[in-house]
């Protein structure tokens, strides 16, 4: 296997703190303490923040420098949009196949979701929140359809760190609209019912950063 180079070296670095949201948007890309950091010259570093500008996940304006890219909401509109609708669906075809263990750990985690409003990390609840809908999705029999969803929150963790950071009251009835769900999977609801209520709990999600952004919703086609 050859050597890594300095370039994807500095690449890898940059691309790991975009998407764990160390650098969050409209951070500034100095290139020095980057290669200092690395033990290197500015120059592979440069080549790293061109490679990320092309990916569009970096901007270089005139008298700013390299910065991350801000957030266009019409672009959070639409990974939200398009995300409701594949982990809806994903959770509505897993749901017969989900087990009473797996219920179990899901309710686990949104108990600790709960306990974790009295001291809220955004950042920590949004993983939790990965961790609770991972355990409800990831039975889906449609390998297509899953790989879609895994695009959605990989995306999502590239335009916006934590959705909660914005609207640090929507986590409060997360956690309810978590239980509501497991209860209607434990029931033996219909898909569809399922569908329809996973996708509603992730564009509530929507609504509420949109309506404190001043932003509007655009309707979701009909199910």
């Amino acid at each position: 296997m050859a050597a890594e180079s300095k370039s994807e070296r500095a690449y890898r670095l940059i691309r790991e703190r975009i998407d764990s949201g160390q650098y969050v948007p409209g951070y500034r890309l100095v290139l020095a303490p980057i290669a200092v950091e690395l033990d290197m010259s500015v120059v592979p570093v440069r080549e790293a923040i061109r490679r990320l500008e092309a990916e569009q996940l970096v901007t270089f304006e005139r008298n700013v420098g390299a910065q991350v890219a801000l957030i266009k909401e019409t672009e959070y509109l639409h990974t939200m949009q398009t995300l409701a609708l594949v982990e809806g669906s994903a959770t509505g075809l897993a749901a017969p196949f989900i087990t009473p263990d797996q219920i179990a750990r899901a309710r686990a985690v949104n108990q600790t979701m709960r306990e974790s409003l009295t001291a809220f990390d955004p950042q920590r609840f949004t993983e939790l929140n990965l961790e609770f809908h991972s355990v409800l999705f990831e039975t889906c029999p449609n390998p297509h359809i899953l790989d879609l969803v895994h695009r959605g929150w990989n995306r999502m963790k590239v335009l916006r760190n934590s959705s909660f950071s914005f609207v640090p009251g929507r986590a409060s009835e997360s956690v309810e609209e978590h239980e509501r769900l497991l209860k209607l999977i434990e029931s033996g609801a219909s898909a569809l019912d399922i569908e329809l209520a996973a996708r509603a709990h992730r564009t509530a999600t929507l609504d509420a950063v949109l309506s404190h952004t001043g932003e509007h919703r655009l309707p979701l086609p009909a199910p």
